[in-house]
């Protein structure tokens, strides 16, 4: 059953995801790979999707680099790529500042040269400084060596009533030596500074959405991510089925918690999960039942028995504690029922 009808528990499907959808609507960063590496089973488990006749294609909050940059980066780590395939929230913002100022406008950019080539293919012509008679203000990641005096600049501009435009919001960035600021991060110094709030085009609000299926076509897309706030929850507005893999930010007890909004169709490890089919959950009683595990709400705790795969059992404890929790967050404790699984 899909998710747009069914928040309660997670969805089975007894086909194959790469054979159930037509299109994957891939995030990058904790889903491909980390730190400029490929993920544990990402190369393998893409090439078997395409070989299936699955179409791929990337979609990502991160604007620091332009699509030929991360379909060559792709291609290096052993995941074939075209720029085609490449969908950046640096092209979703640019769209959305092109949709409000005539051709040739200029637009201060702070971020990187991803942002600033995307901005340039709408017909828009980034600059650097707020003295340069910008029409906008276009705010993106830069990359660690973003400077405070590019925060600075955009305070300026922004401060003189100039619209303001964010790729994403992503408070967050995996890397390879843990979690960074992203540019959810840098965005926050410059609301605090200015007291505006910007235009934001990225996972999860819908320009992003519209920018994939303008560039991809997909007829059947699900969307693969890491995160329940960008990915999962962009799936929900766009009304398309998602698969959360547990190799980036997410973890099994932020999964638990999830609000409707933040509950994906399905969970898997990694990106073999495209590959098979998923198992269903089934109630029973006021208890649910995966694989072989039951999971059902005791007292204040979410209570776990049975044996098993342990995701079989992630997936039980989901839908107890999404059913318990119904339209709210679930705030039953969950660290007993966790800890047998040593996920």
């Amino acid at each position: 059953m899909s998710h747009q009808q069914d928040r309660v528990r997670p969805s089975g499907s007894a086909t194959a995801l790469n054979e159930a959808y037509d299109t994957a609507l891939l995030d990058l960063d904790g889903v491909v790979y980390a730190g400029g590496e490929a993920i544990v089973h990402a190369v393998d488990s893409l090439a078997a999707a395409r070989a299936g006749g699955m179409h791929l294609a990337y979609v990502t909050n991160n604007a620091l680099r332009t699509p030929d940059a991360v379909a060559e980066h792709l291609t290096e780590l052993g995941v074939p790529a075209e720029p085609s395939d490449v969908i950046t929230s640096a092209q979703a913002v640019a769209r959305l500042v092109a949709d409000q100022l005539p051709s040739g406008a200029r637009v201060l950019a702070i971020g990187g040269e991803g942002l600033r080539v995307a901005l340039r293919e709408r017909g828009l012509e980034p600059v650097e400084s707020a003295d340069d008679d910008p029409a906008a203000v276009v705010q993106g990641y830069g990359g660690p060596d973003m400077t405070w005096g590019r925060f600075a600049e955009a305070s300026y501009a922004v401060r003189r009533g100039l619209p303001w435009f964010a790729s994403n919001t992503d408070l967050t960035i995996p890397g390879a030596r843990g979690i960074a600021p992203g540019n959810g991060a840098a965005v926050e110094v410059v609301r605090i500074a200015t007291g505006a709030e910007p235009q934001v085009a990225g996972k999860p609000l819908p320009p992003m959405h519209r920018e994939t299926v303008l560039r991809t076509g997909a007829q059947r897309p699900i969307v693969v991510g890491d995160r329940l706030d960008t990915d999962i929850e962009g799936a929900f507005n766009g009304g398309v089925d998602s698969l959360l893999v547990l190799t980036g930010v997410t973890d099994a007890a932020q999964l638990l918690a999830a609000p409707p909004e933040h509950r994906p169709t399905y969970v898997d490890r990694d990106l073999r999960g495209l590959l098979t089919g998923q198992p269903e959950v089934t109630p029973d009683g006021d208890a649910y039942r995966c694989g072989g595990w039951t999971a059902l709400v005791r007292g204040d705790a979410l209570v776990l028995e049975g044996e098993g795969d342990a995701l079989d059992g992630l997936r039980a404890l989901c839908a107890a504690a999404w059913a318990f929790a119904g339209g709210g967050v679930c705030g039953l404790d969950a660290g007993k029922a966790l800890a047998s699984l040593q996920l």
